[in-house]
């Protein structure tokens, strides 16, 4: 009689009856020094230090015309506001965000495949990659609400079941990013610490923390002490410009009260030597159009 398999150690828990600091146990830039790729070595350096590199003119001003034009088609579609991919928001009803952009649109499947981007992953990560999860936040003017202060690796170990922090997010500004239109915040060195989050995670949790964030939320406390020991970064940026940030960096983003929206694509790339398992600390999986269960390893 075979064995069943054995449930990997989960080496950052989370969701339990008390908050925990836990010290990182995996590498933050994975590959060998020297590898080729886009990113020049300070470049990765600075990434492994603060956990986020900034990157000017990632796309061209003629490129982000074309995203920019996508953008506009998809919101406008009602195909796409009923599609339960689109997140919208809670007051103003408008589209907030579009998961699994890559699948939906050739623009922006082909933009998930560049290799000025594709490359930058691999030299993260060290391995082939795949997307783990895609998405535009439009976050229109007005009062768009909004995203809290959180770590993704926290949410996607939880609820996705990724066992280890091999995993980099970035983020492509399509319109411009000010301080004022709720751009991102970092929190430089804070990908150096996880922070195991008190509490259970309910049944189809997402449906409601995709609109705001409530599992998996770090406390007062917390924040205060990582934002002492780390300072916080505003970004902001031109169109095109990108932030590239490792899953474990604490971020988070503001209302958008001005007239003008901060609308960016939101590109997650996983190794493929990072498969997910079963979730860590969540009842059920997450659907597959926010969290990718198809390692197919990008060409």
């Amino acid at each position: 009689m075979t064995s069943a398999p054995t449930r990997p150690v989960d080496l950052y828990p989370t969701r339990g009856t008390e908050e925990q600091l836990i010290g990182r146990k995996d590498p933050v830039v994975w590959s060998e020094p020297g590898t080729p790729g886009p990113f020049w070595a300070r470049e990765l350096e600075e990434f492994e230090r603060d956990g986020f590199v900034t990157v000017d003119d990632l796309v061209t001003a003629d490129e982000v015309v074309g995203l920019r034009a996508e953008l506009d088609r998809l919101v406008a579609d009602p195909a796409v506001r009923a599609d339960e991919r689109s997140i919208v928001e809670p007051r103003s009803q408008e589209i907030r965000s579009v998961f699994e952009v890559h699948r939906i649109s050739e623009v922006f499947a082909r933009l998930a495949a560049d290799p000025r981007i594709v490359g930058r992953a691999r030299q993260i990560l060290g391995s082939e990659v795949y997307v783990h999860q895609s998405r535009v936040n439009v976050k229109p003017g007005f009062g768009a609400s909004g995203f809290y202060w959180h770590s993704d690796f926290e949410t996607w170990h939880a609820e996705d079941g990724l066992p280890q922090m091999r995993t980099v997010s970035v983020s492509i500004a399509l319109t411009a990013n000010h301080t004022t239109n709720g751009s991102l915040m970092i929190m430089p060195g804070s990908h150096r610490t996880f922070l195991g989050c008190a509490g259970e995670t309910p049944k189809d949790n997402y449906k409601k923390s995709l609109q705001m964030q409530d599992a998996g939320t770090p406390s007062d406390e917390a924040l205060t002490t990582f934002a002492d020991a780390c300072g916080i970064r505003h970004f902001t940026g031109a169109p095109g410009s990108a932030t590239w940030f490792d899953c474990n960096a604490m971020h988070g983003s503001g209302d958008n009260i001005t007239p003008y929206p901060r609308s960016n694509v939101f590109l997650v790339f996983n190794s493929v030597e990072n498969a997910p398992e079963l979730p860590f600390a969540a009842p059920v999986r997450r659907p597959s159009f926010i969290a990718s269960r198809d390692i197919t390893p990008l060409g």
